[in-house]
């Protein structure tokens, strides 16, 4: 625990203007991030009487062991930045709002030629129309089902769509009227895409127009006595009219808002948001948090819109936002609001009418979701506390190990051997910092040694970051020697990386690019230029040890993973291994295993986390087999990418007329030089092609066009006993 006085800037040091700070902690990872309006004013609260200060607050302070600042021209880029880096850092100490799943979209995909209709989850994407977010996947597709009668609109995936136009059949939905057909030509490309467009304006709530226009075909075909067509467009008003109730009005006016409200006790809060877009309740959504800092129902509202609109633009961001306490300054949000919009935003209270009605109902939400959270979380929390004491008490550990690390090695009869690195923190799986490694040190099956290397390796870095915060004041066991590793930071563009070490889950990456350029940190000390390129600028993955690090295997594992950490010099890191047969811990050392009972809740986290670390090594491990299988000729041609091998395969059809092509012709493919030609025509020469097929009833030799591929293999078949023959051996 840090003395705050320890690191407490000098008088006068902290200059009087807009900024964010960090505080950082002994292992140099950022655990708050703060902005303000006065960075002097707001810093000295923190370095008062720790007597005076808030629980929450006085844990962050002790915790951390420096304050870093950068200094900005505007409380709204104070705001941005702030955004920024807390995204980029996930500062433990800081407000995090958890979405309790991820919710579906209805999503319009007008950046393609024929736009599709379908549910997305995730990140969005750029040239896409969203809807909702949705309470369930059931309800968008309820809603499609309807509309399509009177909107057919492109439903399938793309390769429904390319079978279709090759055939030059649709599908179902083309006959039974409820889609277009434009993989067959029934409807040109500009009128499928106004036919896509005027969908969106009647899911945004433009309604009106589409009703009054039917109703008068309707009428119409009525007086030409042409019923049957009446009697369709009656149907189509009635889909309509049901689709709409599924969202019932809620503000006469027409309104698009966004109604946010919190609900909070001393430890947790939970925010729901109802967005509403033209009178109507169009989606809702909710998130839950710890309080882990001393934070008022404005500030929560203000974290709340930054997680809510910091990825959105234009329409994304409704014209009238309603919340249940204004941020304090007001003016810096709305500020960026209406940047992130382009044009106004109104941020207010509720007062009067039915804004305020509907306003407590989305409150109403919010405390229901809250009892329900901690109904769920009482047990989750009791329990994973339990687990943890218990595996402390069973290995003697001096603490309950908040942060455990499990490896595992996965190959198949030797081949493509890897490993896998996962983390638990506090009992939970903390994705974004899973590793995985391709063992290079050797050939071949050996899953001790492969243990030892992959311990060695994840360990240099750890000392290596050490070394560079000056933890570390001589190099213990040659932690220099690190250079020649090419474990991977996922996502960080770390210099020592490569392609073939990966991020788990790929929710960890970042960017290379600055927050705001031209700025200044300055710490107690020293003045740092501010560089998300920097080392400094990363928290630094493979720099935060762990109290316990578990391996998939018995007494030898175990041992292997024990002389890595003695070789490196680290004696405060403990070590167990448990093994699948009988589920036995093993310690370094000891010659009987440690047997929990059945019922341990310590067992149960053990066992969890040593099948995550299996999961996420035989995953790599299949991924890294299918891709050799995959492999075709033009792979080994050196400097060609995907892109132009793409560029080939769809200039000339297939890798065995590309074979025969000469090298002038190999040319005019965009992006293919002279040299680049001669080396692709060396490479596809030297490449034996597969032996032909034979029809074995007639002896005939079949000469298929080979068929067209999207990434430069040959199209080649494998052998399709081979993966399930070999199955058994996979580990």
């Amino acid at each position: 625990m840090a003395d705050p006085s320890s690191y407490r800037p000098r008088p006068g040091e902290i200059p009087d203007s807009p900024g964010v700070y960090r505080f950082r902690d002994e292992h140099r990872r950022v655990i708050y991030v703060g902005k303000a309006k006065s960075l002097r004013q707001r810093l000295a609260n923190y370095f008062q009487d720790l007597a005076n200060l808030h629980p929450r607050t006085r844990t962050m302070v002790t915790t951390a062991a420096s304050v870093e600042w950068t200094v900005v021209s505007t409380e709204v880029e104070a705001l941005q930045l702030e955004y920024s880096w807390i995204k980029e850092y996930d500062p433990r100490f800081n407000v995090k709002y958890r979405d309790d799943k991820s919710y579906p979209y209805l999503a319009v995909t007008l950046n393609e030629e024929f736009p599709r209709v379908q549910v997305m989850r995730g990140h969005k994407k750029k040239g896409v129309r969203y809807f909702g977010p949705y309470g369930h996947a059931w309800a968008i597709r309820d809603t499609v089902d309807l509309m399509l009668r009177v909107f057919p609109v492109r439903t399938c995936s793309a390769g429904v769509f390319k079978n279709a136009a090759r055939t030059g059949r649709p599908c179902l939905l083309g006959y039974i009227g409820k889609c277009s057909a434009p993989c067959v030509g029934r409807i040109s490309a500009e009128d499928h895409q106004e036919l896509a467009e005027e969908f969106c304006d009647f899911m945004a709530g433009r309604t009106g127009t589409y009703l009054r226009r039917l109703e008068k075909q309707m009428m119409e075909a009525a007086e030409e006595m042409e019923y049957e067509r009446a009697a369709r467009l009656r149907d189509d008003i009635e889909a309509l009219k049901k689709a709409m109730e599924k969202n019932a009005v809620v503000l006469a006016d027409a309104t698009d808002a966004d109604l946010v409200a919190v609900a909070e006790d001393e430890l947790e809060a939970a925010v729901q948001i109802f967005h509403v877009r033209g009178g109507r309740v169009r989606g809702q959504r909710g998130w839950v948090t710890d309080k882990v800092e001393e934070i008022t129902t404005g500030a929560l509202v203000e974290h709340a819109l930054q997680q809510l609109y910091g990825e959105e633009t234009g329409d994304g961001v409704p014209k009238e936002v309603l919340v249940p306490a204004l941020p304090e300054p007001v003016e810096p949000v709305q500020e960026w609001l209406t940047g992130r919009r382009g044009a106004n935003v109104s941020l207010r209270i509720p007062q009067r009418g039915d804004k305020k009605a509907l306003m407590e109902t989305v409150q109403r939400n919010a405390q229901q979701a809250l009892a329900l959270h901690k109904t769920k979380r009482a047990s989750d929390l009791t329990t994973r506390s339990r687990a943890l004491e218990e595996i402390a008490e069973s290995l003697d550990l001096d603490s309950a190990p908040l942060r455990i690390e499990c490896y595992d090695i996965s190959h198949l009869q030797g081949d493509d051997v890897v490993a896998s690195m996962v983390v638990f923190e506090d009992g939970l799986q903390r994705k974004n910092e899973y590793r995985r490694f391709q063992i290079k040190g050797f050939a071949g099956q050996d899953d001790v040694r492969s243990m030892h290397e992959v311990i060695t390796r994840r360990f240099k870095r750890y000392l290596a970051e050490k070394q560079k915060t000056g933890e570390w004041a001589e190099d213990p066991g040659g932690a220099d020697a690190l250079t020649g590793t090419d474990d991977i930071l996922a996502g960080t563009g770390d210099a020592l990386a490569r392609t073939d070490d990966a991020l788990a889950d790929g929710d960890g990456a970042l960017t290379d690019t600055d927050v705001l350029t031209g700025t200044d940190v300055i710490t107690g000390t020293d003045v740092i230029t501010d560089s998300l390129k920097d080392d400094e600028g990363r928290p630094k993955k493979f720099a935060y040890p762990p109290q316990l690090v578990v391996v998939d295997g018995g007494q030898p594992q175990v041992a292997a993973a024990r002389r890595a950490l003695d070789e490196l010099g680290i004696d405060d890191i403990a070590v167990c291994g448990l093994a699948k047969r009988l589920e036995e811990v093993w310690l370094p050392g000891d010659d009987d295993p440690v047997v929990l009972p059945r019922t341990s809740e310590g067992l149960y986290l053990l066992q969890r986390v040593r099948d995550e670390a299996h999961r996420f090594a035989i995953t790599y491990q299949r991924t890294k087999r299918a891709k050799r299988f995959r492999a075709g000729p033009l792979d080994d041609v050196p400097g060609l990418g995907d892109t132009r091998k793409q560029a080939l395969i769809k200039h000339f059809g297939s890798v065995k007329k590309l074979r025969s092509a000469t090298i002038e012709q190999i040319q005019e493919v965009p992006g293919i030089g002279r040299k680049t030609a001669e080396t692709i025509a060396v490479a596809l020469a030297q490449a034996a092609p597969a032996a032909p097929a034979v029809n074995t009833a007639t002896g005939e030799i079949i000469e298929d066009e080979e068929p067209e591929t999207t990434d430069g293999s040959s199209g080649e078949p494998v052998t399709a006993g081979l993966p399930d023959e070999r199955r058994g051996q996979e580990t």
